[in-house]
């Protein structure tokens, strides 16, 4: 059922619905819980923040290094993904490069549009990735034991 809504939530927002995934998958990532959810998508936000940011770095350096801006990019970007795995709280590294991965996959401007179309699609994933947990955890706990006869 949480699929299905997120599913339908996306389609009529007219968003990416792959990029819901991403939300649902970071949900996983960690803690499945509210707050570890809340957490892990803040993580995948600030990954689409550094996509963004990566693609106007490259489109800075690409008339001075070619072909090579690319490879500092990456260097780069990563650097400071990994230099944030060591922040207090948000320091999902995993949930940073599933909103790094969702940037670049999407193929979309480095806009603010973009990163409100992809980090709404992934808010509905995590929201249906906590939906999808909490009810399964529901089901099983009201689920009589099974008799060892």
């Amino acid at each position: 059922m949480a699929s299905l809504a997120a599913t339908f939530s996306a389609l009529a927002l007219e968003l990416p619905i792959w990029a819901m995934f991403i939300g649902w998958i970071a949900f996983f990532t960690r803690g499945l819980n509210l707050k570890a959810g809340l957490i892990n998508l803040g993580c995948v936000l600030m990954g689409l923040v550094l996509g963004i940011g990566a693609a106007h770095l490259q489109g800075a350096l690409g008339p001075h290094l070619g072909a090579y801006a690319i490879s500092a990019v990456v260097l780069a970007i990563t650097a400071v993904a990994l230099s944030l795995a060591r922040v207090p709280v948000f320091n999902n590294l995993l949930g940073f490069f599933l909103g790094l991965v969702s940037y670049f996959a999407s193929h979309l401007p480095p806009t603010l549009g973009s990163f409100a179309s992809l980090g709404v699609a992934a808010a509905i994933g995590a929201t249906a990735g906590f939906l999808a947990h909490t009810w399964a955890h529901r089901v099983n706990a009201t689920r009589p034991a099974s008799s060892a006869s």
